[in-house]
């Protein structure tokens, strides 16, 4: 004991000694002093400087508000220090610089492992020409186009990169969302998935030109060449000027070769407002109710692909703001979002979803998202943090609104814990839209306008039944803007469960999924169902696609 009482004052003496000679410096060089020992650290401003770079010329950036950067460092007459010093200054950032102990850049530096942006495998870009490619999407609108673009490739006179070119513009020119490759015995098939469903590009490509596709994908995503036999996982951009697309890859080996498939991570496709996502105006109003507590915790549930990123998305950019911290723990990145701060799930680092919250935690957030509670560890802090002052989004398997709080019981969060931390539950799905251009009115429909009316009656009195006065009932006929499918991009349907009172007693007595959807139904809550029917009346999908997603219509 005694022993470890003197390794404790020694060890205070020598931090103290550390921090009276960074003072001394910084008075020698008429800078000013920082004990960065007890300071946050912004990891947006710390990827500023690579991390080898920043050791080298013992420096960091840890704040950064706009242009206005807090850099720290050892010694800024240093050679490297000052290299770095100008180049900042060059890009236009207005510096704020302190001197300090070695101590305090080594925490600093502690926190590049959580810009796994910067360490996942995400390493491959394409710079490409950007008016070749800009060429490409405005030709490629079609399917048909990029088959006979692709058919008519001279492989002998041109590189296998512009190949790649012609399949990533078509993707971006007709909205594809996923490019699969899906090798048979005699030929490679490439199919789009356009608004969630795949569509053919071509058939018969040549197995030889596929061995160099497949090269050149691996080598972009940082993938082992060699390796043919086990599934492997990767990313690369693609460069168009200030726009950046990302493409995460996945290979897996199958009976005649490799599949791939590529998942096209398009900004401008997740960019979208509280206004765009498609809500009511009677649940647009409770969510932006919801949005202002300055705590708790609001859950998205539903299916892989049902558009619950975009919404938390959504919800993070309606609530940026200067004066407020908002941290991210995802898996992965979708995309980056200006002014927030966003960290990735590193396993290999063990960086895991719960390792990371916790130390999130320390960073000071007001806003904290997390992209999905998996396991009892995570979603215990979470709940902690919801009740700690902090807004908390995040996302949990389920089918239905109601079923996300027996789902947080089953990861071992008490029923007691659940209601005074949870304030919304949303549960969504996606279904296709009508083009707008060629959707003509379907006459048969016309013969259920009375029951549709019913319906609308029947709503709980939340809903605005003068917006479906008139029932619009179309189908799809498809043109040229939407390729002769009829459809024109998706839309959400959702449900929201608001979490009261008497909905917290009900949970207090650890109620089944059943229970707690009917009592919410009770409260007045419409069901992604009746919100999808809402949908057909108005014009915007069909009684096809709602049910594809939510069952046979219940009458």
């Amino acid at each position: 004991m005694a022993q470890d009482n003197l390794k404790r004052v020694l060890e205070k003496s020598r931090k103290a000694a550390e921090e009276r000679d960074a003072e001394r410096r910084a008075m020698q060089r008429g800078m000013l002093y920082l004990d960065f020992s007890a300071q946050p650290v912004e990891t947006d401003a710390l990827e500023l400087i690579p991390e080898e770079k920043a050791k080298e010329a013992k420096v960091a950036t840890v704040e950064k508000k706009g242009d206005r950067v807090v850099f720290i460092a050892f010694d800024t007459e240093e050679p490297k220090a000052k290299d770095i010093l100008q180049e900042l200054e060059k890009k236009g950032f207005q510096l704020k610089t302190f001197i300090v102990s070695l101590a305090s850049l080594n925490r600093a530096w502690e926190f590049y492992r959580y810009i796994t942006k910067k360490t996942a495998p995400i390493t491959g870009r394409i710079d490409v020409d950007r008016e070749r490619i800009e060429s490409l999407i405005k030709k490629l609108t079609k399917l048909e186009a990029v088959k006979l673009e692709i058919e008519n490739f001279d492989f002998k006179n041109f590189p296998t990169a512009q190949i790649l070119e012609i399949i990533l513009a078509g993707a971006l020119s007709n909205r594809a969302s996923d490019i699969h490759f899906e090798p048979s015995k005699d030929a490679i098939k490439i199919r789009y998935r356009i608004d969630g469903d795949l569509q053919d590009v071509i058939t018969n490509l040549k197995i030889t030109i596929y061995g160099y596709l497949t090269s050149r994908i691996k080598l972009l995503s940082n993938l082992k060449l060699n390796v043919k036999d086990e599934a492997q996982d990767g990313r690369f951009t693609i460069g168009l000027g200030k726009k950046e697309i990302e493409l995460r890859v996945a290979v897996a080996p199958s009976e005649f070769g490799e599949v791939i498939v590529m998942r096209v991570l398009d900004p401008d496709a997740l960019d979208l407002s509280l206004g765009d996502l498609g809500l009511r105006e009677d649940d647009l109003k409770i969510i932006e109710g919801e949005l202002k507590r300055p705590n708790g915790m609001a859950l998205n549930t539903g299916p892989t692909g049902s558009g619950k990123t975009t919404t938390l998305y959504a919800f993070l950019k309606h609530k940026r703001s200067p004066n407020i911290k908002i941290i991210t723990i995802e898996d992965p990145i979708e995309y980056h979002l200006e002014g927030i701060e966003q960290t990735q799930v590193n396993p290999e680092a063990n960086y895991t979803f719960s390792n990371g919250l916790k130390s999130l935690m320390r960073q000071d957030p007001d806003v904290i998202l997390i992209g999905e509670i998996r396991d009892k560890e995570t979603s215990k802090i979470a709940i902690q943090a919801a009740l700690t002052g902090h807004l908390v989004f995040s996302t949990v398997h389920a089918n239905q609104a109601a079923g996300a709080i027996p789902r947080l019981i089953d990861l071992g969060v008490k029923p007691t814990s659940i209601g005074p931390s949870l304030n919304l539950v949303i549960a969504q799905r996606l279904v296709k839209r009508l083009c707008e251009n060629c959707k003509m009115a379907d006459k048969d429909a016309e013969k259920s306008e009375k029951e549709y009316q019913k319906f609308v009656n029947s709503l709980p009195d939340r809903v605005n039944k003068k917006n479906y006065e008139k029932i619009k009932i179309f189908k799809p006929k498809g043109c040229e803007q939407c390729g002769n499918l009829g459809y024109r991009g998706r839309i959400a349907i959702y449900e929201l469960l608001q979490v009261t009172k008497e909905m917290e007693m009900l949970m207090n007595k650890s109620a089944g999924e059943i229970e707690i959807h009917d009592f919410a139904v009770g409260q007045g809550m419409v069901t992604m169902q009746q919100d999808g029917l809402l949908k057909v009346i108005s014009g915007i999908t069909t009684m096809e696609e709602v049910e594809k997603v939510t069952g046979p219509v219940r009458t």
